[in-house]
């Protein structure tokens, strides 16, 4: 058995964003330290708090793992005379390594003998090594802001102001600059400020809680849940509890209670989605509802201590919500008092990008790139198709968006309907910014994925086309999700849409915007789908070399590539779908650099070509009918006849014939071959047993 680590970094308030990326990172990072450092330990826990990053690790060994070192020297014969004498080698590396000659050994490898030194280090204290690591440990947590404080030289998410290091029950002496690190606590800032002495992880926790802090983000997030729900069953009502908000909420406390306030009724007037973003992603209220899911004029609010009077905790938040709620209203009735056509003609102004224009410009691109999809869909909703990309970001130019921008789209769709614009272009204006994060929900009508579609393309596009491409992790124009969107999408309505004619068609509307050349920006473009496309896939559960073989043929086709990946996965079970993957490559081998021409079946001269030719042109008719008609696991189980024919003419048949007239016809033969399940698949790529 080990002993247990305990360490707490006791900080100001850290935003609530950033907590939950910090305990993942900060267990990987200790699991990483202590790996390296051949540490054993048990179960690693993560958890936080705004004012707190907890650590705990059980079982952690008090030595180090023994370490043994191998090091291959010289050659037996480099290493010894003729007489069995240890040469000046032979000594060099010995003493090289630390160790008597005698002590070396001599091995036998594929290569021949060698001098091998194989030595043991014994591990290190572990409690002696610890004070380094956690500091190493510390300033290694990333963040995506970090702040300098005082004259310290060290950065971190906010001011460090107490560190608590334990192992064993023994304090850790860790030292970060000015700080040291003990083995106090502190309560909640307000509740009970003052430190606290702790022994263990059970005696921290038990005894941070009597400082009225609830060190664990889950506990806090049931205790946020539950008393929500027996606030809001106080007006007859439930929260709405968004996984979102509820994990902001509670990184946002350290000891939560909750209150319930209410609003004039007369605000449930404005849209639901006005009043749910007010409350929700303003100012972290839950919304209350009914049975029915209709909202109420009440609202749940968390605090971080407990109240002393309810009433007057309740007021301050009813005033607040009060005020939020006039402005929406005002802003909602202002907006109406200029149409959606002359907020169009406003986007003049409002710039979209400095390298792309203008949003009125960027509309005017989508807008045609729109009509070319719906004509290859369906050319009956061009009509409302351009109408809805006319007034897909009228709504920017509002006073509710400027306010709330989560809520573009979402107004667009409710002023048109004031407006008396049909209901389907109404809808589609908010489904065109779908989907809203990954996996989230797709557009429903045919209008709003269309101008979805071109919308988003022609931000792919643009920023490749003006050099903005995103690079590792950073993406500031949400490329990557964006092309996942359209990715879906296309997958969901079944569109057939081809990534590279969508590409080039945008490219033609962008041609006075870019800074590079055309085909540069089109084969970024398509690489940066094909990328995507395939990390989904995999992430799916696809076999990755699958992917790869069909992808290699066509990644453009998205719907048709999806199907063929489902086939081959299903042809996979096939008794022939090894040996005729093998058979392919060995096609593929020999077709290197072969251009091929038309076979002649005169030329034949044995019986396995001649049966090979008779067999592929039965199975290719019939193949191709099925191919013709998209059914991908039938074409590949007639395809498969080939199988057998096709080890018999290897078997029997000299492919490079010395004649070059019969050789060049052989090799027709089999590029004919190939060229049929290149329909399908590179099958090169497959992976097979043997």
């Amino acid at each position: 058995m080990g002993k247990e680590l305990l360490l707490e970094i006791g900080t100001e308030e850290i935003p609530a964003a950033f907590l939950p990326r910090a305990m993942a990172d900060m267990e990987e990072l200790i699991r990483k330290a202590l790996d390296g450092e051949r540490v054993k330990y048990g179960p690693v826990t993560t958890m936080a708090t705004p004012r707190r990053l907890v650590l705990h690790v059980e079982d952690v060994a008090e030595t180090q793992e023994d370490q043994v070192i191998e090091k291959i020297g010289p050659t037996r014969k480099a290493a010894f005379d003729k007489d069995g004498n240890p040469t000046r080698a032979a000594e060099g590396f010995a003493r090289g390594q630390g160790m008597d000659l005698r002590e070396i050994e001599i091995i036998a490898t594929d290569k021949g003998e060698y001098l091998r030194a194989r030595k043991r280090i014994a591990g290190g204290d572990v409690a002696a090594m610890l004070p380094a690591l956690l500091a190493r440990f510390i300033l290694a947590i990333p963040f995506k802001k970090a702040m300098r404080w005082s004259d310290l030289e060290i950065r971190f998410a906010r001011p460090i102001h107490w560190l608590l290091a334990l192992y064993g029950g023994e304090v850790i002496p860790v030292r970060i600059e000015t700080i040291e690190a003990g083995n106090a606590s502190r309560g909640h800032r307000f509740m009970s400020p003052a430190p606290f002495a702790v022994s263990d992880f059970r005696d921290y926790l038990d005894k941070a809680r009597k400082a009225w802090v609830i060190v664990d983000p889950e506990e806090r997030k049931r205790i946020i849940q539950d008393e929500a729900r027996r606030s809001a069953a106080t007006v007859n009502g439930r929260p709405l509890i968004a996984d979102d908000l509820l994990e902001t909420v509670a990184f946002l406390v350290e000891y939560p209670t909750a209150v319930c306030g209410a609003f004039d009724p007369e605000y449930l007037e404005l849209p639901r989605e006005v009043l749910t973003t007010t409350m929700m992603s303003h100012q972290k209220y839950f919304p209350v509802v009914n049975d029915a899911g209709r909202l109420l004029p009440h609202f749940v609010a968390i605090n971080n201590t407990p109240v002393r009077d309810p009433a007057v905790v309740t007021r301050g938040n009813e005033k607040v919500i009060r005020a939020r709620l006039s402005d929406a209203r005002f802003f909602f009735e202002e907006d109406q008092k200029i149409s959606l056509d002359r907020r169009f003609e406003d986007l003049r102004k409002v710039v979209y990008h400095s390298l792309l224009g203008t949003s009125h410009e960027k509309v005017l691109r989508f807008r045609k790139l729109a009509a070319l999809i719906v004509g290859r869909i369906d050319p009956a909703l061009a009509a409302a198709v351009d109408r809805a990309a006319v007034l897909a970001k009228a709504d920017l130019d509002t006073q509710m968006v400027g306010e709330f921008s989560e809520l573009q789209g979402v107004m667009g769709r409710e002023y048109a309907l004031l407006a008396g614009e049909d209901p389907l272009i109404a809808k589609a204006i908010h489904e065109h910014y779908l989907p809203l994060a990954a996996g989230g929900e797709l557009p429903e009508s045919d209008i709003g994925a269309i101008v979805g579609i071109a919308d988003k393309m022609d931000t792919i596009v643009g920023f490749f086309g003006v050099n903005l491409i995103p690079s590792g992790t950073a993406d500031p124009y949400a490329l990557r999700r964006q092309a996942l969107g359209i990715i879906n999408i296309i997958l969901a309505k079944g569109y057939p849409l081809r990534l590279a004619e969508l590409t080039a068609a945008s490219i033609d509307i962008l041609r006075d915007k870019l800074k590079r050349p055309e085909e540069d920006v089109a084969r970024d473009v398509l690489d940066f789908f094909r990328t995507r496309f395939e990390n989904q896939l995999i992430a799916q559960g696809h076999a990755y070399d699958v992917v790869d073989a069909a992808l290699a043929i066509d990644a453009s086709d998205l719907v048709e590539a999806s199907r063929k990946i489902e086939a081959l996965e299903a042809f996979r079970n096939h008794a022939d779908f090894q040996p005729l993957v093998t058979a392919c490559k060995r096609v593929a081998n020999i077709l290197k650099d072969f251009r091929h021409g038309e076979t002649r079946p005169t030329l034949f001269r044995e019986d396995a070509e001649r049966e090979l030719y008779r067999v592929f042109q039965e199975a290719r008719e019939r193949a191709a009918a099925l191919l013709d008609e998209r059914r991908y696991e039938a074409a590949l189980t007639e395809m498969a006849r080939l199988r057998a024919p096709v080890d018999a003419f290897f078997d029997a048949v000299m492919v490079m014939a010395k004649e070059d007239e019969i050789r060049f016809n052989r090799l027709s033969l089999l590029e004919e071959i190939a060229a049929l399940f290149r329909r399908v698949a590179d099958f090169s790529k497959l992976v097979t047993d043997f």
